[in-house]
């Protein structure tokens, strides 16, 4: 740290990463030192404008600075081993979702962090977005009784999916894994790890052989939680205007959540309370890295929102759905996160 400061760089300049940049320019707790991408031209109008050095190779960042910081907005594809690199010279990550390509590669990013005494965190805004909050408060209030039924629609803009998250070596999966992730973190958060999850993925590719060597562009997954308690999940592109949209049904009432709005209904759909929210996508960054900001600075005071250990159960769910999606067959993900564990022990 300088000046009190964490010593900060962002690795990928997307617009995620820009509003990341953005976010931590902003607060106190960080001094932006350097940018990268590997768009040389954007790399320097970016840290140009921020007053720091520019880099268009991820190694070189890593090597050459000693950082308390690394944001994290680059495909995993592109930096894997550069996150790997960073761990090892006590950089602490924050990375945009999904944490890793698989649930081996996010325990094992898990395991190094440990290791290295350092914090790997995951940018999971939805936790700190007030209308999920809402719900989370709703729900440990108990004023829903007798919930037997989640349902969740994730439409996905066709512009947000990069060309690389087509392929399944590079990205590990489509949209359930890289545009459906922080609904599952909140079904996770709120209900606990599903027993069993089944799914069904495809693509728009023409024939049956292209497909295969596609990621998904549209899924539908359904979790089992008891015998009286499931849940289902539609994800799709090119299905409409973006949008996500969450609903709870209990025994006499319907709470209905998005990013800017939480609802409760009766039985009938007529809403009792609804509450509109104003806060965009830069206000949920900002929440999030002030909150890993904190984490690292007073940690005894200020509980890390959303690190990747406990991102592990959400990775178990997505592994599972898609296993389950090549077997035909409802998966446990218990079954993933108990492997782990035992993986841990005989390291």
């Amino acid at each position: 740290m300088s000046n009190g400061k964490l010593k900060t760089a962002i690795l990928g300049l997307n617009e995620p990463g820009q509003l990341l940049l953005k976010a931590a320019s902003e607060l106190d707790y960080f001094e932006v030192q350097a940018v990268a991408d590997k768009d040389t031209k954007l790399a320097e109008k970016v840290a140009e404008q921020y007053k720091c050095a520019f880099y268009d190779d991820y190694r070189q960042l890593v090597m050459q600075n000693q950082f308390d910081c690394l944001i994290v907005a680059a495909g995993i594809h592109t930096c894997d081993e550069h996150i790997r690199a960073a761990m090892k010279k006590k950089f602490n990550i924050l990375k945009l979702t999904p944490p890793a390509r698989n649930f081996g590669e996010t325990a094992e990013f898990v395991k190094l962090a440990e290791s290295e005494n350092v914090k790997f965190a995951v940018v999971n805004t939805s936790r700190l977005t007030r209308s999920f909050l809402s719900l989370r408060r709703f729900l440990q209030e108990g004023r829903i009784e007798k919930i037997f039924l989640v349902t969740a629609f994730c439409a996905v803009d066709d512009k947000s999916i990069e060309p690389w998250q087509t392929d399944p070596k590079l990205a590990g999966g489509g949209v359930l894994l890289h545009n459906c992730y922080q609904i599952i973190d909140q079904i996770v958060c709120n209900f606990d790890t599903p027993q069993q999850v089944y799914a069904i993925n495809t693509n728009q590719a023409a024939d049956k052989q292209q497909r295969l060597y596609l990621t998904e562009d549209t899924s539908v997954v359904s979790m089992k939680f008891s015998d009286t308690f499931s849940a289902c999940i539609i994800v799709s592109k090119a299905v409409g205007p973006e949008q996500v949209v969450l609903n709870v049904y209990g025994k006499d009432k319907i709470l209905t959540v998005s990013s800017s709005r939480f609802a409760v209904s009766d039985a009938a759909g007529r809403i009792d309370e609804e509450f509109e929210y104003d806060d965009d996508q830069q206000v949920r960054y900002s929440a999030l890295v002030g909150n890993f900001a904190l984490s690292i600075l007073w940690p005894d005071e200020n509980k890390l929102a959303g690190s990747a250990r406990d991102n592990l159960k959400d990775m178990a769910v997505i592994e599972s759905a898609y296993l389950s999606a090549r077997t035909g067959f409802p998966e446990e993900p218990a079954r993933i996160l108990n492997r782990s564990q035992i993986e841990t022990i005989n390291a």
